[in-house]
């Protein structure tokens, strides 16, 4: 049952989309020079829908997960999050939604060395406030969910590329979020680990959670519902829209489907989890720092 009055509450019918962008800009500027990463970019997601969004190296497609997971603010035009403007929300509101309501997996791993698999899947509830045997329970939870049962004692040194990956997947499920945001996910594995990466991506689409893969691979979008490409800043074509652009090549053959079910999970109230400060709102950080600091990784 979702949490009443939860800025990720479960929609009533006929409400917005999950993710709303309109007009979306985003411009660095380093002294003189402005350097516009997106350029006015409208986008719906809907709840339950598996994503993927392409585009090659520059195409401002991180630039958009960041936005997409309040790591970072447009410069111009909105963004709407279960019909809540995130440029209205304060900064605790941010935290607790990239807390316990969004689920990040990067392409780094971002596992912090010195801890095994469980303590680095327990750090999103170390910040949320949760106890100790708590902790232990759905971590350990996680990490069979995503069929690491019997190496949750392993540090990162002692897991393949794969399955550190896993243990990030599992650190992403432990909150039970509504929305899994995932960049480049597969981009330092090899393929049978990137097969069981995707394998678990659907399996998470099937129990009603609403994706959103960032890839430049043909191959990983292909296994998503809905495909959009990302050029120069702005969308070049939409699986969901007859109207692509002119100079769009197309996705390939991409299949469609989405379910429902974004609800998010009660939980304790606002819980005083840490922010981004205003030198990363503003996109004066970089990526790798952004990611790492979703989780604030300290023992």
């Amino acid at each position: 049952m979702a949490e009443s009055g939860s800025l990720l509450a479960e929609p009533p019918a006929g409400s917005p989309p999950v993710i709303e962008l309109d007009g979306v800009r985003k411009t660095y500027r380093t002294g003189a020079i402005e350097v516009d990463a997106l350029r006015g970019v409208d986008l719906r997601i809907s709840e339950g829908e598996y994503i993927a969004i392409m585009g090659p190296s520059g195409s401002g497609k991180s630039t958009l997960m960041n936005i997409l997971g309040c790591l970072d603010i447009p410069t111009a035009g909105h963004y709407r999050l279960a019909g809540e403007d995130v440029a209205r929300m304060s900064e605790d509101a941010l935290a607790e939604i990239r807390n316990r309501r969004i689920g990040f997996v990067f392409q780094q791993f971002n596992l912090l060395p010195t801890l095994s698999a469980w303590r680095n899947v327990e750090l999103p509830l170390c910040y949320a406030g949760t106890g100790r045997a708590q902790r232990r329970v759905r971590a350990i939870e996680a990490l069979e969910k995503v069929g690491l049962g019997d190496r949750i004692a392993h540090r990162p040194n002692e897991l393949s590329g794969g399955q550190q990956q896993r243990v990030a997947v599992a650190r992403a499920l432990v909150t039970d979020p509504a929305l899994i945001l995932a960049d480049e996910p597969t981009g330092n594995l090899d393929s049978a680990s990137t097969q069981d990466v995707l394998d678990l991506l659907g399996e998470l689409h099937a129990s009603g959670r609403t994706i959103v893969l960032i890839t430049h691979e043909p191959e990983v979008a292909a296994t998503a519902g809905r495909v959009v490409r990302i050029r120069d800043g702005g969308i070049q074509y939409d699986t969901s829209s007859d109207h692509p652009s002119d100079d769009a090549d197309g996705p390939g053959d991409v299949g469609f489907g989405a379910s429902a079910g974004f609800g998010a999970v009660a939980g304790p109230g606002p819980v005083p989890v840490p922010v981004l400060g205003p030198e990363h709102r503003h996109g004066k950080a970089a990526h790798g720092d952004l990611a790492r600091l979703t989780w604030v990784i300290r023992p």
